[in-house]
């Protein structure tokens, strides 16, 4: 049963991404309220996703990134941010730091699914570079 951290501050996004993911087949969904959160439970299970925010309090997703990245269990899990933040810029820094994917606020539940469901089988064969 593929597992799937979602890490968003805000309570009505949480649900909504939540509320999208549940069509996905035997898909485990885990909530962490922000980035602080997400750093407690990482260590406790093997996630095969992690959808994150950037802006968030405390430790945000970019911080968030860095610290998956770099740690030896999960430095393979793909991570999807979703944000509202749409230049370029911050796009092309999420993708530096080692997102696989950005969605920009607003996004449809089906966008979400689809990017999801395409890095689940991504990881579950193996081919993490699929683009």
């Amino acid at each position: 049963m593929p597992a799937i951290l979602v890490v968003e501050d805000s309570p009505a996004m949480r649900a909504f991404v939540r509320a999208s993911l549940e069509p996905i087949e035997s898909c485990d969904v885990a909530l962490a309220e922000n980035g602080f959160e997400a750093l407690r439970v990482l260590p406790r299970r093997r996630y095969d996703l992690i959808v994150t925010d950037i802006n968030m309090p405390d430790i945000n997703g970019l911080e968030l990134i860095r610290f998956v990245r770099q740690s030896e269990s999960h430095r393979d899990v793909p991570i999807v941010i979703i944000s509202t933040d749409a230049s370029p810029r911050d796009r092309e820094r999420a993708i530096a730091l080692g997102a696989t994917d950005y969605l920009v606020k607003p996004f449809s539940a089906d966008d979400l699914r689809a990017v999801v469901e395409k890095r689940l089988l991504g990881a579950r064969a193996g081919l993490e570079g699929l683009p």
